[in-house]
């Protein structure tokens, strides 16, 4: 393991003990991992790293307590006409940063180049994923940026309003040939995703994969069918 491996792992443990804290008590979690509740507050309020032997024992004793479906859900807050608000998901750097892990892992062996998502909600989720692949981050707007001469161009239909929506992206921002992993943090009928893969085809680039925290009703399933790549959502409502 390089170094610099080494200390993402440590990050990454801080990271759960972060996660783990907003449902434990330094007594339940000191119980847990049999370390001294000043160690542990340590830790979680980065003041000190733990060592490498330290974060494998560490990483072995607290994965069985993270499941990150579980957060996400738990995170999710419904109002009275049931529709819902993920502020709390997206919020929440260290629950991001580990879905981010995880999807990262998946995508890690298919030389993605650039990572596209729409503005806005989806951008979070975006960058995380971004920054542990090492790629860059592009997103398409519902208007057209000042100073931008040549954009790709989406028309879709949306279903809540049943106008015309137009989604641009600057046309430096994905470039021929370059494989692409389509991010957001919600899908609900569709149509913006649908609208991304179009705008990948207009620059001669490949969707390699699909990638959604939450979706709602059977629109993830309408997508595997239409598209030959991997779709994958962590929660379905």
């Amino acid at each position: 393991m390089s170094q610099i491996e080494a200390v993402k792992e440590k990050l990454r443990v801080i990271r759960i003990l972060r996660l783990l804290k907003k449902n434990y008590t330094y007594e339940e979690l000191s119980r847990i991992t049999g370390l001294p509740i000043t160690v542990l507050n340590r830790y979680v309020r980065g003041k000190v790293l733990p060592s490498t032997q330290r974060t494998k024992e560490l990483i072995k004793v607290l994965s069985p307590y993270v499941n990150l479906e579980e957060e996400v859900k738990r995170r999710i807050v419904f109002d009275k006409h049931g529709l819902f608000d993920n502020l709390k998901i997206l919020s929440d750097t260290d629950l991001m940063s580990l879905v981010a892990e995880n999807v990262a892992s998946k995508y890690m062996d298919m030389d993605i180049d650039k990572i596209l998502t729409a503005a806005t909600d989806g951008i979070p989720l975006a960058i995380h994923i971004g920054n542990e692949l090492g790629v860059d981050v592009v997103y398409a707007k519902k208007k057209k940026e000042v100073g931008v001469e040549k954009f790709y161009e989406v028309n879709y239909v949306s279903s809540s309003s049943g106008s015309v929506m137009t989604l641009y992206l600057p046309s430096w921002a994905i470039k021929k040939g370059e494989r692409v992993l389509i991010v957001d943090d919600v899908v609900r009928s569709g149509e913006t995703q649908r609208a991304l893969i179009e705008m990948c085809k207009q620059a001669n680039a490949t969707p390699v994969g699909m990638f959604f925290l939450i979706s709602a009703g059977n629109s993830i399933d309408r997508i595997r069918e239409e598209y030959n790549i991997p779709v994958d959502v962590m929660v379905r409502l």
